[in-house]
């Protein structure tokens, strides 16, 4: 590329255009922002002159972001306490003014992160099609390490409201999810008992099988 215009890496573009990497990810994505080709170890790069026509493009018009309300318990004994959940949610949205609030209801525990319906607003959140989600309280989204999805959606332009409200984080889920851990690791630990037996075992079998004449090599039978 030397003898070319300075080119600019997707960082640079990012900063030049005051957005974070991942929307820079996105346009690509979506066409809105090709790069002008890729290094050889596959990093995207730009000209000054396509930057510079993109500053000056006019807006694209896209749809408004929508709003969701999650809702979540950890087992189908607990659906009332779905039902009120979100109709706590409702009453919230009401308040506030907002309207097309699209409400997602799931049964699922709070640790499982392969939920369907929980993918699902995550990769709307990644697509920049979630402007808000609103929750009764924060483990609602998950029991553990919310403040890395908080901080994900914070990167994709999306707000969380958090109701906070106590009551409708039933004692017997978290208790359902210790017993989850607890469970998780008690199976960790026997694989690694199993494991440790069957390396003494193949170690003990590999030494069987060496030379038996090995043991007497230090004595001459001729002496």
């Amino acid at each position: 590329m030397q003898g070319m215009e300075r080119t600019l890496t997707s960082h640079e573009v990012a900063h030049l255009l005051g957005v974070n990497i991942k929307t820079i990810q996105r346009w690509d994505r979506e066409g809105r922002l090709k790069p002008a080709g890729r290094t050889a170890t596959g990093r995207r790069y730009y000209t000054e002159d396509q930057i510079l026509a993109f500053r000056h493009q006019p807006p694209v018009t896209t749809s408004p972001r929508k709003t969701v309300a999650y809702c979540r318990v950890s087992s189908q004994s607990q659906r009332t306490d779905l039902k009120d959940q979100r109709r706590a949610l409702e009453q919230f949205c009401t308040a506030r003014g907002l309207a097309n609030v699209e409400f997602i209801e799931e049964v699922g525990g709070g640790m499982n992160f392969r939920r369907k319906r929980f993918l699902a607003v995550m990769d709307a959140v990644d697509a920049g099609e979630i402007g808000t989600v609103i929750l009764a309280h924060k483990d609602r989204l998950t029991r553990f390490g919310y403040e890395w999805f908080e901080r994900f959606c914070q990167q994709h332009g999306c707000e969380i409201l958090v109701l906070n409200q106590e009551h409708l984080s039933p004692e017997q889920e978290l208790v359902q999810d210790l017993l989850t851990i607890t469970q998780v690791f008690s199976a960790r630990l026997y694989g690694l008992r199993n494991y440790r037996k069957s390396l003494r075992e193949a170690v003990h079998a590999d030494v069987s099988t060496q030379d038996p004449a090995g043991s007497d090599a230090g004595s001459d039978p001729s002496l």
